[in-house]
């Protein structure tokens, strides 16, 4: 189907785990900087400024969303203008994002520069390296994957520890300085290196030449809606992220009054590890799985962990609840491409993704908000994570259902 299949996917020799290094290092700095560190802007701009915590927020809020939107015409951009220059465009946009939040001065230009963050995820985001590792691979797609997105993690484990640190001793204008100098200086040269089509695919969007040479039509996003298939990976991703976001923000408050600050900020270490620790532990075999069971088991194991944890106060317990939910949270963003290209084929990858996932983050995005309210309204989390529980186990009953596959049993 591709230009991978007729080479050893397995040698370090192969162009394609370049790709994954330049791909790791997108991830690295747009987590990083687009999602892991917007707690730390939240701090140091109402601390510099006396803006309200609404404001920023807010800010937050309007940019996700706006990504939301934009990601579904990824497939368009790819085409229009090919993929390395996408991918320079987010990277110059996101840079452009990162000095404007060191220098600026007003609301506006916060929002402005979480628009132009909202056009780096356009260009760096899951959707394009999902694409172009698509592209790259086929027997070792899964551990393509999760080495890439693991460079999401990775990001908030060290990036945001890095600015905090540099904001201590340099000031936070000059940390945000240093660190953009520092991603333009590691990605910017192996994206224009690294980054390309193997040969047999388009120049558009990585799709898989025919013997004549053309693109083998794809499908639209009104077809996509009309698909069932598309449908039953999209909601459930969609339910479990919403739950997944909402147990995540409200972790450290949940965990502080029974275990302490200090424990409860190493339950979010151990789980933001553990999440780097599943990613490489499916990407190992996850080629030779039914990605549709084992996001269902993934999805079954956080309901779990879940369940357990709001049965206990034991602080050991509690840690290793946390390391069991963390083990599946990078997974999610793994499982979609890998059911896609399975189901939806290379032809519509690039349009089903960007769709996907726009609806799975703009159900997801409030997913913080749903569990705050149900907690504000019962007093305490048992409610709001026993919501999350049932809406994990609902997401993996969904997953499992193949509408594809039965009209094809029907047929024969």
């Amino acid at each position: 189907m591709i230009a991978a299949t007729c080479v050893d996917e397995s040698s370090l020799h192969y162009r394609g785990w370049r790709v994954v290094l330049a791909c790791f290092l997108m991830a690295f700095f747009m987590f990083g900087f687009g999602l892991y560190g917007q707690g730390v802007y939240l701090a140091e701009l109402q601390r510099a400024h006396g803006w309200s915590g609404t404001l920023v927020s807010a800010a937050s809020t309007f940019s996700f969303l706006l990504t939301s939107v934009l990601v579904i015409f990824t497939d368009d951009l790819l085409a229009r203008i090919g993929l390395r220059s996408l991918i320079l465009c987010g990277l110059l946009a996101l840079g452009a994002s990162t000095v404007l939040l060191a220098l600026l001065q007003t609301p506006w230009q916060l929002y402005l520069a979480y628009a132009l963050m909202s056009v780096g995820w356009t260009g760096m985001g899951t959707v394009v390296i999902a694409t172009v590792l698509n592209a790259w691979f086929e027997r070792r797609r899964g551990l393509a994957l999760s080495l890439a997105y693991n460079g999401a993690t990775c990001g908030g484990i060290v990036l945001v520890p890095l600015l905090l640190s540099l904001t201590v001793s340099i000031g936070f204008r000059s940390a945000m300085l240093a660190a953009t100098t520092a991603m333009v200086v590691l990605v910017l040269p192996v994206v224009v290196i690294f980054i390309g089509w193997p040969a047999g695919t388009s120049l558009a969007s990585g799709r898989s030449a025919s013997s004549g040479g053309t693109a083998a039509p794809a499908q639209s996003r009104k077809a996509l809606l009309a698909n069932a298939a598309f449908w039953t990976m999209v909601l459930p991703i969609a339910i479990a992220l919403l739950a997944q976001m909402g147990f995540i923000i409200h972790q450290v408050t949940f965990l502080e009054p029974l275990i302490g600050r200090a424990s409860a900020g190493l339950a979010v270490t151990i789980m933001a590890a553990m999440a780097v620790v599943g990613r490489l532990s499916l990407g190992l075999f996850v080629d030779r799985l039914d990605p549709r069971l084992a996001c269902a088991a993934s999805m079954t194991s956080q309901a779990a962990a879940l369940f357990v944890l709001l049965q206990s106060t034991n602080p050991t317990v509690l840690l290793v609840c946390c390391a069991v939910y963390g083990f599946s949270i990078g997974n999610m963003i793994t499982f979609p491409p890998l059911i896609i290209q399975r189901e939806i084929g290379a032809s519509a990858f690039a349009a089903a993704m960007g769709l996907g996932t726009s609806i799975s983050g703009i159900v997801s995005a409030f997913g913080p908000g749903i569990v705050g309210l149900v907690r504000s309204v019962t007093g305490d989390y048992a409610t709001a994570f026993a919501m999350c529980v049932v809406l994990d186990l609902l997401a993996a009953t969904i997953v499992l259902w193949r509408p594809g596959r039965r009209a094809k049993l029907a047929a024969s």
